[in-house]
């Protein structure tokens, strides 16, 4: 990295020190392959709550649910938009029915399934 940036090493490596103390770097992770892993069906489900008061128990009740890759608070018609990844369609049922339906206070799911991916990452336009 330091040969990238055209810095010594040491000065690289006390950047990122800093920026990890501010918090800009969260964390470091490794990518994988959801497909090579057992889960190639991906799908964005949007959830509806009955109140806002329910909030809390979802989000709660999305923390024990290895699935749900990313759960985002959304303006709209719905209240939450969930990317997930399932072994297929008969797993993605299960997740639906069983888990999310289950929780407290969620009204209705709606469901798409993502048939190819064209772009996919974590990288920022810095």
């Amino acid at each position: 990295m330091a040969q990238e940036i055209g810095l010594s090493a040491p000065a690289t490596a006390e950047r990122v020190r800093k920026l990890e103390e501010r918090g800009v770097i969260k964390g470091y992770t490794a990518v994988l392959d959801a497909e090579a892993l057992g889960y190639p069906l991906t799908a964005f489900v949007a959830v509806t709550l009955d109140r806002p008061e329910h909030r809390k128990d979802f989000l709660a009740g999305l923390e024990k649910l290895a699935e749900v890759q990313e759960c985002h608070h959304v303006a709209g018609d719905d209240d939450y938009i969930l990317k997930v990844r399932t072994k297929g369609t008969r797993d993605l049922d299960r997740l639906l029915s069983e888990e999310l339906k289950g929780i407290p206070g969620v009204v209705r799911t709606r469901t798409t399934i993502v048939l190819s991916t064209w772009k996919e990452t974590l990288a920022l336009p810095v």
